[in-house]
């Protein structure tokens, strides 16, 4: 296919949710065809109609919105080739099946369902390999019109060759030859109700969109030559094809829900960036000539090599993941981080998105509950205490103040609740236990607050490196450690351990609300 512009697709059955598994797929045929100047197509393989549902098809459009994955043909944009939706073109398929018919590639077939389930059963019982027994292949033409005029429900099959090997090349594991006896025995290519099955749909749609690379997971191996027998069949020349190593979970399992989120939506929920997404993902079975950890997309579209693929399973590292979380959370501008925690302070927008909860992986603590603030009809955050007489103004002033100082403590988007919460309520003055460091005991620690007040009395108008130099000063003349001198404050401040940087959290908060809450937690000693 030299001098060909290269044509990919992405072609999801919209029967579910997209998880990272079909991004991955979708990822890789982008950054294919970038790198190649070429076209990325996306396709609704729609035929299964029983699962099939709209919302899917919203999920899908969301989701590559979401990740910044633009098509050029395809979906809502259509192209020269279109509908690029299967169940549009129900009419181009069931004429390929009839032509196959006349060129003597494939049959009627009239066994109805009871003698289907009878071959089943013999071949269950006496351990054979299972497959329908090509009875109908070999009914005479006499015997095929008979059944036809008398109205008999039927399939077409195509005639797989019943002796001789499959070969073709896959760009990452090389030759691949197949025997034809191992080849799924005359499948179904269109159905009793006209319907065409997933490998007719397929194939045509391949052809006459021009598709010049099949770019897809390794489980669909073995449904390869059977789509090149097609291929042949037709008579048309098939495209190369690039069978994708599987993404694991650590166990070495095919990954799952019990592994973690594997939704794209569930991603979205746990507060995680789509450009933590799409730098990981990328790198899940691929390498990159500079050897760096993070890309843009663009630098991902330029750098992208078939020949960088690794043939081994991946292995899908949450831990890995968050790390690229954070880093990518580093990047945001104060304004732009505001913009992208905002829902999940205040429940709202993508923290909504349900979440497969686990004692790995708890329910994320986002919303009015852990923050204090919720969101307005006007689209405005709110104090939901109205006794700390905060405007909109006001509450949108604090956070932006706070986001600064949250940011390099982000590992989600989702954390960034509990970490504002400080600001936009009175919290209860925490337990005892809770507020005395292991290496103090009661008295000590009452020691530590009455000093506080001194030391955030001296906190405003100093700079930052200033006032950690006096924390560490004071924490040592009292001969205790700065952290066990900081720990005290940080929670009678904040009520909490989850917190910004202690400093700048009193600055924010202010001297005298900063005091009373340690006045308040004196009195429980």
């Amino acid at each position: 296919m030299e001098n060909t512009e290269i044509r990919v697709r992405y072609a999801p059955s919209p029967t579910g949710m997209q998880h990272i598994g079909g991004v991955r797929t979708a990822l890789f045929n982008y950054l294919f065809a970038r790198s190649q100047g070429g076209k990325f197509i996306l396709r609704l393989e729609d035929t299964d109609r029983t699962r099939y549902d709209e919302k899917f098809v919203k999920n899908l459009y969301d989701t590559m919105a979401w990740l910044g994955l633009d098509w050029d043909e395809g979906g809502d944009k259509g192209g020269p080739y279109g509908p690029y939706v299967q169940s549009e073109r129900f009419e181009l398929y069931k004429k390929y099946a009839y032509e196959l018919v006349e060129k003597g590639e494939a049959y009627y077939c009239f066994c109805d369902a009871e003698r289907l389930e009878r071959i089943r059963k013999i071949q269950t019982e006496n351990k054979m390999a299972p497959g329908y027994d090509r009875y109908c292949r070999n009914l005479t033409p006499e015997e095929v019109k008979a059944n036809l005029t008398a109205g008999k429900s039927y399939v077409i099959r195509l005639k797989v060759p019943l002796s001789g090997e499959t070969k073709f090349h896959d760009h990452l594991l090389g030759d691949i030859i197949w025997k034809n006896e191992d080849i799924s025995p005359d499948p179904v290519l269109l159905k009793s109700d006209g319907f065409p099955t997933y490998h007719l749909a397929n194939i045509v749609d391949d052809h006459f969109m021009k598709i010049t690379h099949v770019m897809r997971a390794q489980e669909w191996i073995p449904s390869t030559p059977l789509h090149v027998q097609m291929y042949r069949a037709f008579g048309w020349e098939h495209p190369e094809f690039c069978h994708l190593p599987m993404v694991n979970g650590k166990d070495g399992q095919k990954l799952s829900k019990r592994h973690g989120a594997t939704s794209v939506n569930e991603f979205r929920a746990r507060g995680y960036l789509p450009q933590a997404i799409i730098n990981y993902v990328a790198m899940l079975g691929c390498s990159y000539e500079d050897g760096k950890d993070m890309y843009t997309l663009e630098e991902l579209c330029r750098g992208f090599k078939i020949e960088h693929l690794n043939k081994s399973p991946a292995v899908f590292d949450y831990k890995k993941l968050e790390w690229y979380n954070g880093q990518y959370i580093r990047l945001l501008s104060d304004e732009d981080l505001y913009k992208c925690a905002l829902p999940f302070i205040t429940g709202t927008g993508d923290a909504l998105l349900p979440v497969n909860v686990t004692d790995e992986f708890p329910a994320p603590h986002d919303g009015p509950e852990y923050s204090g603030i919720a969101l307005g009809n006007d689209g405005e955050p709110y104090c939901a205490d109205a006794s700390m007489n905060m405007t909109s103004a006001d509450v949108k002033d604090a956070l932006m103040k706070l986001m600064p100082l949250i940011r390099e403590r982000l590992h989600y988007l989702t954390d960034a609740a509990e970490m504002v919460h400080f600001l936009f309520t009175e919290p209860a003055v925490p337990p005892l236990s809770d507020i005395i460091p292991k290496k103090l005991d009661a008295a000590k620690t009452r020691e530590v607050l009455e000093k506080a007040k001194d030391f955030i009395r001296s906190l405003p108008g100093m700079e930052h490196e200033a006032a950690e130099e006096l924390a560490r000063s004071t924490a040592e003349s009292m001969g205790i450690k700065m952290g066990d001198f900081m720990m005290p404050i940080r929670m009678a401040v904040t009520g909490s351990r989850v917190s910004p940087p202690l400093i700048g959290s009193i600055l924010i908060l202010g001297v005298d609300r900063s005091l009373a809450r340690l006045e308040k937690t004196l009195k429980v000693f």
